[in-house]
């Protein structure tokens, strides 16, 4: 039988789950859940015992920790060198494949979380278009079924409220396309791959929607485009010259974030992870991470 202890320590994956979907970050959800946990600690044994559901406790105050990163966070974000975008995740299952996780290595916070569409860097881009309030009744209720009820209590609002903000927020997401199966997803982005190797301009360009948009992030820690590159032929353009500039540039097909993504890599470190989104078998969007801070979990071997 389980001890309460053990009980208690269970709930970190779920927490995580939570935080990173609040956040975007797999750093700031763990310092988040970090912060439950110290506070639960922090709590009188008879209080402890008081509550009936530790779980709910830990989700409740991991989500209002969230609440209020998400409200400073917006103005850390206007001093952010260039575009912020969230930390891309990787799938594990593909390094153990590829011989490259430790498994004797420390555990990574990145490793405990689901990958599905909830997820998805497209998903997550535009989560970040909602309301801090709005984002945390969306996820928690949408995404982790929690019930207007529970959601008013992190909130400090009345049910009726809290579903108007998941409604808000759902209003938003759903202007976002529902990803395009991940075979499709996958052949998109693995030509991609070829002719930006092959730095075939004119097979880019026919993988690109010409309205495409590229966002890098960089944050000022490595060279790279302040603003969204914009139309699919300065992209093409664009990626070329980075071949051009790094001879030696390896492109590895990887999951990120659960869809098919690259990843690019000089002597063996990752300096890009890419993440797209594809619509009618092109390339409408492109995610580009490059601030080595944000790319950690990617430091094993690809």
């Amino acid at each position: 039988m389980r001890s309460r202890t053990d009980e208690i320590a269970g709930e970190r994956r779920q927490l995580i789950n939570v935080a990173y979907r609040l956040l975007g970050s797999v750093t700031e959800a763990e310092d988040a859940v970090q912060d439950a946990y110290a506070r639960w600690y922090g709590l009188p044994r008879s209080r402890q015992e008081e509550i009936r559901s530790p779980g709910a406790w830990l989700t409740t105050v991991t989500s209002r920790i969230c609440l209020d990163l998400l409200g400073s966070a917006r103005a850390r974000r206007e001093r952010y060198v260039g575009a912020w975008l969230p930390e891309p995740l990787p799938d594990r299952t593909e390094w153990d494949h590829a011989g490259g996780a430790d498994p004797t290595g420390p555990a990574d916070p990145a490793d405990q979380i689901v990958l599905d569409e909830s997820v998805a860097m497209a998903f997550l881009v535009v989560l970040e278009s909602a309301t801090p309030a709005e984002r945390v009744a969306f996820v928690l209720h949408e995404v982790f079924r929690y019930p207007f009820a529970e959601i008013a209590d992190v909130l400090g609002r009345t049910p009726a409220a809290c579903k108007q903000l998941a409604a808000s927020a759902r209003r938003r997401v759903g202007a976002a396309r529902a990803p395009v199966p991940a075979t499709g997803h996958a052949e998109v982005v693995r030509h991609v791959k070829r002719a930006w190797e092959a730095k075939d301009i004119a097979a880019l360009v026919s993988l690109l929607n010409p309205a495409a948009v590229m966002t890098a992030d960089g944050g000022g820690l490595v060279g790279t485009v302040l603003h969204p590159v914009e139309g699919g032929v300065r992209i093409a353009r664009y990626l070329v010259a980075i071949a051009d500039r790094a001879p030696g540039l390896e492109l590895v097909e990887r999951s990120v974030n659960g869809v098919p993504g690259l990843v690019a890599q000089h002597s063996g470190v990752v300096l890009t992870v890419a993440s797209f989104d594809v619509s009618d078998g092109r390339v409408s969007r492109i995610w580009a991470v490059r601030n080595p801070e944000k790319l950690r979990p990617w430091t094993r071997e690809v």
